[in-house]
């Protein structure tokens, strides 16, 4: 038993898992037909090299490496926590960055790094609702963000028609390989800088309410029901 746990708690183990993981994704990825939705306006961004912050709900991470320009840099939001550590290790594969913190953990390091991604034309992507949940609930960092930068929210999501969700807290959705799937891209948020109180707190709703339509709009466009969202 000693010998198991040193093995899954070795760096390389995870390495190797990580590996295994990026080679599902482009697995899925390859083998599947996917339709973009909206796809014009990340476009416009990336043409005219302008940055924004790219969000989409935690359950949906596994195909978002491919909603990206991979000629474009990103700096993905992950969590200091080793599940977190496990998703940037994935990701790396497929170029892209990570910038390790959270609201709870990290928060003002984070921030930094975020607020100078953007200002110097980077992306950055965010989960509003990780590390941590409640499901489908935005935290007030992303607005936050939104509103330092100046710099617009879109949001994105992907379904498939083979998928199974599993029962995390985040409803992880995992496609199957041969699939039919999507990817729907919403309109940018844009947050004033001289927005707070309410006004920020309805800017936050707004940006929650688009990620939801999204992602519900990939599930029945792909033949599913939406996920419920974590009551509040």
């Amino acid at each position: 038993m000693s010998l198991i746990k040193s093995i899954t708690k070795s760096d390389g183990f995870r390495a190797f898992l990580c590996w295994i993981g990026a080679q599902y994704i482009r697995l899925v990825y390859l083998t599947g037909r996917w339709d973009v939705v909206n796809g014009d306006v990340p476009r416009k961004f990336w043409d005219e090299d302008k940055p924004f912050i790219l969000a989409f709900w935690h359950g949906r991470i596994l195909l978002m490496p491919y909603c990206w320009d991979r000629k474009k840099n990103i700096h993905m939001l992950i969590s200091a926590h080793r599940d977190g550590q496990l998703i940037a290790r994935t990701v790396g594969h497929f170029g892209i960055h990570t910038i390790e913190g959270s609201t709870s953990k990290g928060g003002a390091t984070a921030l930094r790094a975020m607020l100078k991604s953007l200002k110097n034309g980077e992306c950055i992507g965010i989960t509003p609702d990780g590390p941590r949940g409640p499901r489908m609930r935005a935290s007030a960092g992303v607005v936050n963000v939104a509103k330092m930068s100046g710099v617009p929210v879109i949001p994105c999501a992907f379904g498939a028609a083979k998928r199974k969700h599993v029962r995390s807290w985040d409803r992880f959705c995992v496609a199957w390989p041969f699939s039919k799937g999507v990817f729907v891209w919403g309109d940018p948020i844009h947050v004033p800088k001289t927005a707070k109180g309410e006004e920020l707190d309805q800017y936050q709703q707004v940006i929650e309410d688009q990620l939801t339509h999204v992602t519900n709009e990939a599930d029945r466009l792909t033949g599913h029901p939406p996920v419920e969202a974590a009551a509040k």
